[in-house]
């Protein structure tokens, strides 16, 4: 994550909810849908909020949670032996309805080299009604802190879900540019955009590089684009060099303070979560 303060959950607990139900909505997006009584604790805060998703190991017979919601959460799992674990990932809130008591969470799946894929996205495959999940609310990314113009949104398909929730959640007169990255032109999804926003998509697929590594051709649109006059504030997520490569252009090429750009690498390419 990036060095940076962003916005506390209003009052985290670690929550057991089950899985309601998945649908593949894109080639490579599955959106699951978890509820219960769990989540009449949980506070939505909108834009990007995101959490910790606690999901089980294969073998495991039930779903072992931390027990403290403060950053103690981490110590107590370390404590716990590997083998009782959960696995750990972080994901962003697609959707919540309180009055349902249910929350939407969208999984990018794909298949690695070796033609394996990683164990949330093997979960969201297999997964079914009833299937236990975990999750500790963590907050909100997106947090400008000084006064700004516009604003500027550049992500993967991992970012997709923060760059849907931003948009939902900005005043109608904003303005500004989001530049989303996909795997194919299928993989875009409908969700309200202030009429003061350019949503900017790029498909890898339908360039000569299909298998290009994530985030290179957002970084090249961001580099191509017509920048809006006035003060910015940029948040920047995805994989890691996407991230700061997107946020060290900003900052030496077009002169923008650097504490007018935020950045949150989700993932590094080639390298496996915890």
């Amino acid at each position: 994550m990036a060095n940076y303060k962003m916005r506390k959950p209003v009052d985290p607990h670690v929550l057991m909810v089950e899985v309601v139900g998945t649908k593949r909505i894109s080639p490579h997006v599955i959106r699951m849908t978890v509820g219960g009584d769990g989540l009449t604790q949980f506070t939505p805060l909108g834009f990007d909020q995101w959490m910790r998703l606690f999901l089980a190991r294969d073998g495991q017979e039930g779903l072992r949670l931390p027990t403290r919601s403060s950053n103690l959460w981490y110590a107590q799992y370390l404590a716990t032996p590997r083998v009782k674990r959960p696995h750990v990932r972080s994901y962003t809130v697609r959707a919540f309805r309180a009055d349902l008591r249910e929350m939407d969470i969208d999984f990018v799946v794909h298949a690695d080299a070796d033609g394996t894929s990683g164990p949330a996205a093997m979960f969201a495959t297999s997964a079914r009604p009833g299937d236990q999940v975990g999750i500790l609310d963590q907050g909100v990314g997106f947090n400008p802190r000084h006064e700004h113009d516009w604003t500027l949104l550049v992500a993967d398909e991992t970012g997709l879900p923060a760059v849907a929730g931003i948009c939902q959640a900005l005043p109608a007169g904003a303005r500004g540019l989001a530049i989303v990255e996909i795997p194919a032109a299928s993989d875009r999804q409908d969700f309200p955009v202030p009429p003061g926003i350019q949503l900017i998509w790029v498909d890898r697929e339908g360039t000569s590089k299909p298998d290009e590594v994530p985030g290179r051709l957002a970084l090249d649109a961001l580099r191509a684009a017509q920048l809006p006059d006035g003060t910015v504030y940029g948040y920047l997520v995805g994989e890691s060099a996407l991230a700061t490569g997107a946020r060290r252009y900003l900052v030496t090429e077009r002169g923008i303070p650097k504490n007018h750009v935020d950045f949150v690498g989700y993932w590094r390419h080639g390298h496996a979560a915890m």
